[in-house]
């Protein structure tokens, strides 16, 4: 008796070795008896999980409450799983047929009451009718299923079969496992502390959201760049403008780092993470001309080799972190795209930048010269492109944004002479705004020039006849050149756009006191 049972013994393990072996399935669960066997594959949408079952059936009944069974097994999993719907395939290993009527259970998926989310289809695979079952199973899983089989096998086929299939199911776990183990996440870490330590120090030294302490440590300046200061590609990595953007990139990268790092290794994640960072200020140089800072182009670059590894490695991706990472990603390019004071350009270059570092690095390991090859000069080529157009479009002269920041900075340090020289050239060659106009005519007034301030005063009041602060230097310089009456005139009209400041109600007063001597002189 025990020799007839070995046939259906070596079907059982026999379907299972095709199944880790062919198909790509992996084993979740092996119940003790070793007669049954859960298996997943969740990108097969026909089939994600298999049940197989060595059990001799004979009653149709005992068929239909284990379908049953199975069923409530399997809406556990989908819960699990947070699947919307699940479909299980279910699989009968028997000796023979139930001896009574149970073709129609298998006819059509027998759905879980409960929610009708949960779907078992039934194959019956027999003794003298495997061809058939085989046949099922193909037109199940869209795939065929053929081997060959013999009448009879022995104990020692069936476990010479069960080793195989454990061991195949070993080895393909072993190294889908080595893969997350390429390296303890050290220098996550070190790039959290670092973040830390610089932001105290900025803190320390003026104020992280301070424009000047920024500048002066580092933060993407685009003029500064363009005057020859290519560190501040890589300085802005470490620096934050205040402690909740501090936090959220903080808490961005333990999450991400460890990761990544895991997967490339230690000196990998190490380029993957300063190139994503690099190619995220250099993405921000070209498109942005405001000050900028932040770790956000690196962690984005985490995003970018863990699609990189989508790439190589699509099951594993999708079957493990798969679906989070896209979602976050998304929800994270959303954010980027709405709110206006997030750099979604130093994103869209770290996501970029990531994934090409991954592809210049690979895995550890894994040599794959031509690809890597490609993806260097693909990088270089982006590179060398990208900071010959930012240097092109993101001069000085050729930007007022830019511009404006520069002599505002020089202002602040209350280098006058750098200032004037900064907006005189971008007037020369530009068609200035009413605003370049007004910064140059207060320039001029520190630097004593009042004839060009009062030129430049009376153009701002022409572009802009609504701008107060403009009327009200321009009484000043007049009342420094004796012309009462004109400055009086710019005063009035000063209070007029603007009646709640009061240094301009206070002018009006004081030239209202000068107007008597004033025209007694005359």
């Amino acid at each position: 008796m025990g020799v007839l049972n070995n046939k259906e013994d070596y079907l059982f393990w026999r379907l299972a070795y095709f199944f880790v072996s062919e198909q790509g399935y992996r084993i979740v669960q092996l119940f003790d008896n070793q007669k049954e066997l859960w298996l997943e594959r969740l990108e097969n949408k026909k089939a994600p999980i298999i049940r197989l079952l060595r059990q001799d059936l004979d009653w149709s009944n005992t068929m239909q409450r284990d379908i049953e069974f199975t069923a409530s097994n399997g809406e556990k999993v989908r819960k699990q799983l947070g699947r919307g719907e699940l479909s299980i395939l279910n699989v009968y290993i028997s000796q023979y047929p139930p001896v009574d009527e149970y073709e129609f259970r298998l006819v059509r998926p027998f759905i879980f009451p409960q929610g009708n989310k949960t779907s078992v289809s039934s194959v019956l695979i027999t003794r003298d009718q495997y061809e058939e079952g085989f046949k099922s199973l193909s037109t199940r899983l869209e795939s065929e299923v053929s081997f060959p089989v013999h009448e009879e096998y022995s104990e020692q086929d069936v476990n010479a079969q069960k080793k195989a299939t454990l061991d195949f199911a070993i080895q393909s776990a072993r190294k889908e496992k080595e893969i997350f183990t390429n390296g303890k996440p050290f220098f996550t870490y070190f790039f959290m502390i670092i973040q830390v330590a610089v932001f105290l120090l900025l803190e320390l030294q003026g104020g992280s959201t301070n424009t000047s302490t920024l500048i002066k440590f580092g933060a993407k300046f685009n003029p500064y760049i363009y005057d020859g200061e290519w560190w501040r590609f890589i300085t802005p990595i470490f620096l934050h403008i205040g402690f909740l953007h501090l936090a959220m990139n903080t808490l961005a990268l333990y999450f991400l780092g460890p990761a990544v790092e895991r997967i490339f290794g230690n000196l990998r994640f190490l380029l993957i993470y300063l190139f994503a960072g690099i190619s995220g200020v250099i993405a921000s140089f070209i498109f942005s001309p405001n000050i900028s800072a932040g770790a956000s182009g690196a962690i984005f670059g985490c995003f970018g080799a863990l699609l990189y590894f989508a790439l190589i490695y699509p099951k594993l991706f999708f079957r493990t972190m798969g679906p989070s990472v896209i979602t976050v990603l998304v929800f994270n390019l959303i954010f980027g795209f709405t709110v206006s004071i997030v750099d979604n350009a130093g994103h869209l270059g770290g996501l970029a930048g990531g994934f090409l570092a991954a592809g210049i690095v690979h895995f550890p390991k894994k040599k794959k010269p031509f690809l890597q090859l490609l993806f260097l000069l693909v990088s270089a080529g982006i590179i060398y492109g990208s900071l010959l157009y930012g240097f092109e479009h993101s001069k000085t002269g050729g930007n007022e944004s830019s511009t404006m920041m520069l002599a505002q900075e020089y202002i602040k340090q209350e280098n006058y002479e750098q200032a004037y020289a900064v907006l005189t050239k971008y007037a020369e060659s530009n068609q200035p705004s009413a605003e370049v106009y007004f910064a140059l005519s207060f320039i001029e007034i520190k630097l004593g020039e009042l004839k060009d301030a009062k030129t430049h005063l009376l153009k701002v009041i022409e572009m802009d006849p609504d701008l107060p602060e403009a009327y009200y230097n321009l009484a000043l310089i007049y009342l420094e050149e004796n012309d009462v009456l004109k400055a009086k005139e710019n005063a009035e009209k000063a209070v007029e756009i603007r009646p709640s400041q009061q240094e301009y109600a206070d002018l009006v007063q004081e030239l209202n006191r000068l107007l008597p001597s004033s025209d007694g002189g005359e």
